[in-house]
């Protein structure tokens, strides 16, 4: 990775990564073969960059340099990231801008309604940077948010994938009261990796926040995910599974980590599709009601119709 220093502008730019610039190059091995993307050059896909752009909003799938936005956004399915581009937090495996953020966009919740209402979303995900600068985490704007699309768009389902709202007593509730058809919260790894791979997060905390939405809500759907490739042990994988069952998750995602720049966590192993496929078998066994486990997995990949095998699964356990 390269740090280009503008010593000509007035106001020189800022590493996107400042607290990554100083550590030494971080390699990984080479892409296997099954790791294969399709180049975003689609009319769809411009036709959903020019509604993001015209509603001056961000998404997670550029921000975080996702590597299925060439095939959502062709379909015109975007992940929008509310309350700016910065986070407050320096996760090892993320490619979202490292600092302090702005002022929250009180006007964004419309924009965000106004947007899903142009793509015709009948599914819709939103998520957000940390925020740990706000006194709620930002729940109150998540929730303002919920609010906004439903009233624009009153059919249209609403999947949130939220912060962890650590030490923001009474910010969960807020959001969950919000009533979001999913509410996701990924884990990102395994215990043993959170002090190098997401050393601002805790565990058990993600783990209580979401036994606590269902205590909340029990009609709530509950969602978390992990990256694997992270220096992981299968036995690490699987003891994560029993913890999300004991909280009553009901969906699971698993996914390969790719590595954003040399500056972020190394790709420790590739994991194969047949490991993948394990996963799956294994995590159904658990009883989740729906598991998506592949190289390419991504908490908001297919979410739309992933929430559509949720709905079914919930009606069939209840014949």
């Amino acid at each position: 990775m390269v740090v280009v220093v503008d010593t000509i502008s007035a106001t020189p730019l800022r590493p996107r990564h400042p607290e990554k610039v100083n550590r030494p190059d971080a390699l990984s091995p080479p892409k296997p073969g099954w790791i294969r993307v399709r180049a975003p050059n689609t009319r769809g896909y411009a036709d959903t960059r020019n509604i993001v752009k015209e509603n001056g909003l961000v998404t997670v799938c550029e921000e975080a340099g996702c590597p299925n936005i060439g095939e959502c956004w062709d379909k015109k399915h975007a992940t929008f990231m509310i309350m700016g581009d910065t986070c407050t937090r320096a996760c090892a495996f993320c490619n979202v801008k490292t600092g302090m953020p702005g002022a929250l966009d009180a006007s964004e919740p419309e924009h965000v309604a106004e947007a899903t209402f142009k793509l015709g979303l009948a599914h819709v995900v939103i998520t957000s940077v940390d925020r740990d600068d706000l006194a709620d985490g930002g729940a109150d704007h998540f929730a303002q948010t919920i609010r906004a699309i439903r009233a624009r768009c009153p059919s249209t389902t609403i999947e949130i994938l939220t912060p962890d709202f650590l030490r923001k007593e009474g910010a969960l509730e807020v959001v969950a009261k919000a009533k979001p058809d999913v509410f996701n919260h990924n884990l990102e790894t395994v215990p043993s990796r959170y002090l190098t791979v997401r050393p601002g997060a805790r565990y058990f905390h993600s783990i209580r926040l979401l036994q606590r939405v269902k205590e909340i809500d029990p009609t709530i759907f509950t969602k978390s995910g992990i990256m694997v490739g992270l220096g992981e042990e299968r036995h690490e994988v699987l003891q994560v599974m029993d913890d999300l069952r004991s909280a009553d998750v009901d969906f699971l995602t698993i996914g390969q980590y790719l590595q954003p720049t040399r500056k972020h966590h190394a790709v420790m192993r590739y994991v194969t599709p047949d490991e993948f496929q394990g996963y799956e078998k294994v995590a159904y066994t658990k009883g989740f009601l729906m598991v998506s486990a592949s190289p390419l997995t991504r908490s908001s990949h297919h979410a739309g119709d992933d929430f559509a095998k949720l709905q079914a699964a919930r009606a069939a356990l209840a014949r």
